[in-house]
């Protein structure tokens, strides 16, 4: 299973990358895609919206099951994965790269100490 020590993970199984001015890209992990299976439609209409963390930005159906996408740390959704639309698979192929789902600015960046680091995500990713 895949999980890069250069990102924050949630317990919920969601990942975040930090970029330039408190801009962070959101997705879910490897070991969340392998556990919903084929991924079919990825929902997300909350772009433009400030949330907390802990609320849902987005729903994931894959073929047996549907889940809800949670955001890590409070945040302005600021853009949407567009290409999910036509290629939700994406999330089943690369879940770090081609399969992120949004980008948020992070409304306060110290809720990052409050998410995991890999090795500590490995332990709940079994």
């Amino acid at each position: 299973m895949n999980i890069p020590s250069n990102l924050k993970y949630s317990n919920d199984h969601e990942w975040v990358r930090v970029e330039d001015n408190n801009i962070a890209v959101v997705g879910i992990t490897d070991f969340a895609q392998s556990q919903l299976g084929d991924i079919v439609f990825v929902d997300i209409q909350t772009e433009g919206e400030t949330l907390s963390a802990g609320e849902v930005f987005g729903a994931i159906e894959a073929v047996k099951t549907v889940s809800d996408a949670l955001m890590p740390v409070s945040g302005h959704i600021i853009e949407v994965n567009a290409e999910l639309e036509s290629a939700p698979e994406s999330v089943n192929k690369d879940p770090y790269g081609d399969g992120w789902m949004i980008k948020i600015e992070m409304s306060n960046p110290d809720e990052l100490n409050n998410l995991l680091v890999a090795e500590q995500y490995q332990e709940i990713a079994q």
